[in-house]
């Protein structure tokens, strides 16, 4: 904006107008280097006329002006960088807002046009008028980046110092060594400041506060490091210290020699390193685990889930392994391998009928599933397992004696067995009985009122009602009569009750060598076998020669109305018995004559070669008529086949006779058509 060419008091006016610029926003000084250009020049400004110098009338206003558009067609690199720029109005604005220098008095519709007024923050108007080059516009700016100067709660120098301060020495637990930092070194030198109190107090408030600061720094530090050695005394070494000391130097030790060698070699010298196994922690374990623990003997953890601790009734499927010999018998105890747990118990064994009922079984099927209950852990339906008889020792035989699932948990299954109750009636009145010794008192009888019954020989009947006397007699009818000597049951089911047995496998506590030898529950067999002990018989179950008393019938009585009814063989004879002939009737002895008993022979003898050739020729007579019959059955066989070949030959000619007939006819009716 200048001529070259001005008078003293041009560079009089531009030098007042400078600050205008500078109020303006600019911070750029070109005036100033402007004027010491004229001051150093030789030569005089020349004079001209007033009306020449109109056109410099109003300079800072235009220069404000200029700036002021050239601002808002220019984007604000540092208010895009760094975001809102306080404008020096609103910080030079007077207090008028404030009631008392406690509140401040909002005015949102005055904020809103300040706002609307503002600068388009996303144009900056680039300023021509600085010089880039100049040491002072650089520095102007040079607070505006991280390494400037900022603020003392948000420099990041004094902020890394102070770290330092707090946090610079530090202490290894391991080895014991203490690693000092820069404040350290602070600190003595603080130490050192302190001694040297004859410092100049020309250094002003600034340097006090700065001190002071570093001094409240130094005894907070203080504070921090003695609080630490009163926790952890290194002055003191205990043993465990110099135990600990020894282990680290023996692992570093172990750790450089063993470094080029392979985990399987390694491990074979120093065993399992920390970081290659996995510890557990288990609670209320038995000490005889780890005093008889055996690392040659695998144990298998696992977990069980909430509900599984509980013990209670399991319904299962069970079926006999094909493989094992012997089939298994109710209340015998069974060690079961069921989810996480191996344990002995004894089951009942029953099957379902067709009504519903749910049988004892006294043994199990050999080739079919049954039911099984019985008192263990809590286990979740579906799940499988596995039944041994005994755990201890090895056997030439199959060991696992069954394999079965879970499908219930509750007792809602009533295992039954029959019970025969057996009587003996000792009045009859015609259909009705009294039957005595199938029960023994009233109460009894009165349970099992309206009970069918059934005698040996097929009567049936029901009880009625108990009697007085005898005690458990009662009153009975049946479909006839019965007979003193008939017999009386009673069929009925028993519920039988489940044997509370768990008894877990503690193989794993026992001794070294003896971990396979565990036993638990004998059965009786067992017992008397390790005892020596003879099975008594029972006198009821042995076989004994059947002797029944003979019968005396009374005579057959049969109506004379219907003996003549009946034909006459089925009528009775009332034939008398022949009674003994009397002497002189009987027929006296012959005595012969040596010739007549010489002809007797003869004639004896005669007759039984008579009596062979007759035998003779009939057996003769019955072979030949067998050789006739066996040839006649042979022509008839050749008969038959004749006939049939000679039916098969006519049925064929009768076959292809018709055959040639319905060609014929085909032919002719295509060549009419």
């Amino acid at each position: 904006m200048d001529s070259g060419n001005c008078s003293e008091e041009e560079s009089e006016g531009s030098e007042v107008d400078s600050p205008l610029l500078e109020k303006s926003g600019s911070k750029v000084k070109p005036q100033k280097h402007k004027e010491t250009e004229l001051e150093e020049g030789e030569e005089e400004p020349c004079f001209e006329t007033a009306g020449e110098l109109r056109w410099k009338e109003g300079l800072a206003q235009k220069a404000s002006e200029a700036f002021l558009r050239q601002q808002r067609s220019t984007p604000n690199l540092r208010k895009l960088v760094y975001g809102t720029v306080a404008e020096e109005s609103e910080e030079e604005e007077s207090g008028g807002g404030e009631l008392g220098g406690l509140f401040h008095v909002s005015r949102p519709e005055s904020e809103k046009r300040r706002r609307a007024d503002g600068l388009d923050c996303s144009h900056y108007p680039p300023d021509a008028t600085r010089d880039w080059n100049q040491q002072e516009v650089l520095d102007s700016i040079r607070d505006c980046f991280v390494t400037g100067k900022w603020e003392d709660d948000k420099d990041a120098t004094r902020l890394l110092q102070e770290d330092e301060e707090l946090y610079g020495d530090f202490e290894d637990l391991e080895t014991g060594e203490l690693h000092q930092g820069d404040s350290g070194k602070q600190e003595d030198q603080a130490e050192e400041d302190e001694s040297g109190e004859g410092e100049d107090e020309d250094g002003g408030k600034v340097k006090g506060n700065a001190e002071g600061e570093k001094q409240q720094r130094l005894d907070k530090k203080r504070r921090l490091k003695e609080r630490f050695n009163t926790e952890y005394d290194e002055g003191d070494a205990t043993f465990f210290d110099d135990l600990k000391g020894e282990m680290q130097r023996q692992a570093e030790l172990n750790r450089a020699e063993f470094s080029a060698v392979d985990d399987e070699t390694r491990v074979q010298y120093e065993g399992f390193r920390p970081g290659m196994y996995l510890r557990l922690e288990i609670q209320s374990l038995p000490c005889e685990f780890i005093t008889n623990f055996d690392p040659n003997y695998p144990v298998i953890l696992g977990g069980l889930g909430a509900s599984e601790g509980n013990v209670g009734y399991l319904q299962m499927r069970l079926k006999k392994h094909r493989w094992h010999q012997r089939i298994l018998k109710t209340r015998d105890p069974l060690i079961l391998s069921l989810g996480w747990r191996r344990f002995q118990t004894l089951p009942l064994y029953h099957i379902e009928d067709h009504n519903g009922r749910n049988r004892l079984l006294k043994y199990t099927p050999q080739h079919m599933h049954c039911g099984a209950t019985l008192w263990g852990p809590i286990t979740p339906q579906g799940t499988g397992f596995l039944a041994v008889q005994s755990v201890s020792g090895t056997k030439a035989g199959f060991r696992i004696a069954a394999t079965g699932v879970v499908l219930d948990l509750d007792k809602s299954v009533t295992v039954v067995k029959k019970l025969k109750l057996i009587g003996y009636p000792y009045k009859i009145y015609k259909n009705t009985a009294f039957i005595k010794d199938m029960f023994n008192s009233v109460l009894e009888v009165a349970k099992f009122e309206g009970a069918a019954l059934r005698t040996v020989s097929g009567v049936r009947g029901q009880i009625k009602k108990a009697l007085r006397a005898p005690p458990g007699a009662y009153r009975a009818t049946f479909e006839d009569r019965l007979l003193m000597s008939d017999i009386v049951f009673l069929r009925s089911w028993f519920p039988v009750s489940v044997p509370q047995l768990y008894n877990p496998v503690t193989s794993l506590l026992l001794p070294l060598g003896e971990k396979e030898s565990w036993t638990g529950m004998r059965t009786v067999g067992q017992l008397k076998h390790d005892l020596g002990v003879k099975v008594k018989p029972n006198k009821d179950s042995l076989y004994k020669p059947v002797v029944r008393k003979k019968r005396h019938f009374n005579p057959l009585h049969i109506p004379k109305e219907l003996q003549r009814a009946l034909p006459f063989k089925n009528k009775p004879k009332n034939a008398e018995k022949k009674g003994k002939v009397p002497r002189d009737l009987q027929r006296p002895a012959v005595i012969k004559e040596p010739h007549e008993k010489k002809i007797a022979a003869l004639l004896a003898a005669l007759g039984t070669v008579h009596n062979h050739k007759r035998k003779s020729a009939q057996a003769r007579q019955r072979e030949q008529h067998k050789d006739f019959l066996r040839q006649r059955q042979k022509q008839e066989m050749d008969k038959t086949k004749r006939q049939k070949e000679a039916r098969k030959n006519m049925f064929r000619m009768i076959g292809q006779r018709e055959k040639k007939q319905q060609k014929s006819s085909l032919k002719g009716a295509a060549q009419q058509d």
